[in-house]
């Protein structure tokens, strides 16, 4: 069943009136609200634990090699720190692109499986990035979120409440397994997030999936398999593309010299670190750094 079109349309008009064309803020603390006028070019980065509804307009997001496509009336729950890729496909000046996120806290999930006396015990394997079907239950707390926008005399007494009710939702949506796995200490999801941290903090340092596995207390089999199936990838794909992104933001955000930045992200030559740059981003530094700077002059 689609949602209630008088809430979409809400949805809409609250997005739109509290975020500027073009723009990503953040209204209140872990809400974050997006508006783009326009297709976009394929944007890399690591998206971290949170849910988000795509009120309007459509997206494509590819992570391995494993491609999603999701619009106005979908949700999406990521429970890891995932690298992404992703653009905007559907979105225009009448219609733009609006979308609402909010952060994933694991204890305030924690906290609601005790007081409910949900099963406490880890579920069948599940991705780190789901994409569902937005229902009127999940729609309306959303709305009633961004409606504090208006009454900032609530906020303090009444967003606890309403995130507490959208978290207590999504446990209980199609993709809640995903989302009661971040509230367990033990869930596969838990462990594999650990060693993703792990990784994330220490990209440019050398790794052993043997090492990885003991951190979590998994055996190397095992880990290896829960985390294919978390991130679709393995943990040296992984860190080969958290080393390469962070790369990347630092040649957008400096003109030092390429192959020092390989050498300061991990890379021990200069070749190996432009061969693996175009093969996941398309073109070798230098000149990914200039398309980017075309496409985005800003």
């Amino acid at each position: 069943m689609k949602p209630d079109p008088r809430l979409m349309s809400e949805l809409c008009s609250l997005i739109a009136r509290n975020v500027g064309v073009n723009e990503t803020r953040r209204p209140l603390e872990n809400i974050i609200l997006r508006c783009e006028d326009g297709p976009s070019p394929p944007s890399s980065y690591i998206v971290e634990p949170h849910f988000a509804v795509i009120a309007q307009g459509a997206k494509r997001s590819v992570l391995a090699d494993q491609v999603f496509e999701y619009a106005g009336g979908n949700f999406l729950i990521f429970s890891v720190d995932l690298p992404m890729s992703s653009y905007i496909t559907r979105a225009s000046a009448a219609e733009p692109f609006l979308g609402f996120g909010m952060t994933l806290r694991p204890d305030a999930i924690a906290a609601l499986l005790l007081e409910s006396g949900a099963p406490l015990k880890a579920a069948p394997d599940t991705a780190g990035f789901a994409v569902g079907d937005l229902t009127d239950d999940l729609l309306e707390p959303v709305v009633r979120m961004l409606r504090l926008l208006d009454r900032p005399q609530d906020v303090e007494v009444l967003k606890p409440m309403i995130e507490r009710e959208i978290l207590w939702r999504l446990i209980h949506s199609d993709l809640g397994t995903v989302v009661r796995q971040l509230g367990l200490v033990e869930s596969r999801i838990t462990r594999v997030g650990r060693a993703i941290v792990w990784l994330r903090n220490h990209y440019a340092e050398p790794v052993r999936v043997e090492d990885l596995a003991d951190m979590v207390e998994m055996s190397v089999t095992s880990f290896h398999r829960h985390f294919l199936g978390v991130t679709a990838m393995s943990p040296l794909q992984y860190q080969k593309q958290v080393r390469l992104q962070e790369a990347r933001s630092r040649l957008l955000s400096s003109s030092g010299d390429v192959g020092a930045i390989g050498l300061s992200v991990g890379y021990d030559s200069a070749s190996q670190f432009s061969r693996e740059y175009r093969r996941l981003f398309g073109a070798p530094p230098t000149r990914d750094m200039e398309q980017f700077r075309r496409a985005r002059p800003d």
